[in-house]
């Protein structure tokens, strides 16, 4: 393929995952959270309990920025914060039960919204996406 298609695909293949990852993450479950809000909650759904900073580290933002995000979860019920164990400094962020539902309220939502889509496409179309989803998973990989 010349360099000039690779590139043409590049764009076409940005704009395309793009906008479909905004359409999906528009699905929120009942709480409406902002995207950085539900990240926190796939952080602690994925690794457990995390102190703020930690948080900050993984989306590569400011320590500040988080406290503020941490704290509206806090006042949402969503998380909790706890002494940490071994440095009265810190506090660790943990996930309370209306966080873990509402993290898989969010993604039954965003399963269904896409699981609907795709619903419409021909098998032969939904083994494409198969193939591309394979794809996508090694370039994110590299």
């Amino acid at each position: 393929m010349p360099s000039a298609s690779i590139s043409a695909l590049a764009g076409d293949l940005r704009i395309a995952v793009g906008r479909a990852s905004r359409r999906i993450r528009a699905e929120r479950g009942a709480a409406g959270l902002t995207d950085p809000q539900f990240t926190v909650l796939a952080w602690l759904t994925k690794e457990g309990p995390l102190t703020p900073g930690q948080l900050a580290e993984r989306e590569r933002i400011q320590p500040p920025s988080m406290t503020r995000t941490v704290n509206g979860l806090v006042e949402l019920g969503l998380v909790a914060k706890t002494e940490h164990p071994s440095d009265g400094r810190q506090v660790v962020v943990s996930l309370t039960d209306a966080g873990v539902a509402e993290v898989r309220e969010t993604r039954r939502r965003r399963d269904a919204w896409l699981a609907g889509r795709l619903a419409t496409l021909t098998p032969d179309e939904r083994a494409l996406l198969v193939d591309a989803a394979e794809l996508l998973r090694r370039i994110a990989a590299s």
